[in-house]
């Protein structure tokens, strides 16, 4: 089988929601996201639905330059995968997207980690625990549960390969407009508004 690649993309959007999980963390970087392709042409996360808005959150396709990642520090990372486990990555993600309307932002589960609970909600995910549930259809790939996983421990799963870091919209393969306007990738063209970022 062909190998495939996801990347995972780390960011810190300097908003005041940002700066106040860093207290908590002591990390520089306390947003997760994932796409499937090394230009990013889809970015998926949960986050805010509202630029300036942080109570407001949910299943959110992120953009590179435009909304709060215009100012954005970041690292993106690959992982390698066999076809059939980037498929079932896709297919979940695929399948969150179709019922987006149910899911929810998960602030109870971010306190939860805080005071160490394993707090499982349904339906709802936070930026780190949505990327933990994706790629935890590779099985063995984390040691904990995706209620349970901060952006730090991301960062420390085995096998992860560097391919950028400094500021995202300097990011040197990232997809051109017209790669965006018809992307077909998730298997129809895709039409996009005004990007939702956490």
């Amino acid at each position: 089988m062909e190998e495939k690649k996801v990347y995972i993309i780390f960011t810190d959007t300097g908003t005041l929601f940002t700066k106040l999980i860093k207290l908590y963390t002591k990390q520089p970087l306390n947003h997760v996201s994932i796409s499937f392709d090394k230009q990013l042409t889809n970015i998926f996360s949960f986050g805010r639905k509202k630029p300036y808005n942080p109570f407001i959150g949910g299943f959110v396709r992120e953009r590179i330059a435009e909304g709060l990642f215009k100012k954005a520090r970041c690292e993106i990372y690959s992982y390698s995968l066999s076809e059939e486990e980037y498929e079932q990555m896709q297919t979940k993600v695929r399948q969150i997207e179709a019922k987006k309307d149910l899911y929810k932002y998960n602030f109870l589960g971010l306190i939860a980690i805080m005071v160490r609970y394993n707090l499982k909600r349904k339906n709802a995910f936070f930026c780190s625990q949505f990327v933990a549930t994706i790629l935890n259809e590779k099985k063995g790939m984390l040691d904990k549960s995706p209620s349970q996983c901060t952006p730090q421990d991301l960062l420390a799963v085995n096998k992860l390969e560097l391919v950028f870091k400094g500021n995202l919209v300097l990011y040197p393969h990232q997809a051109s407009e017209k790669m965006i306007e018809h992307d077909f990738s998730f298997g129809r063209p895709m039409i996009y508004k005004s990007p939702d970022f956490s």
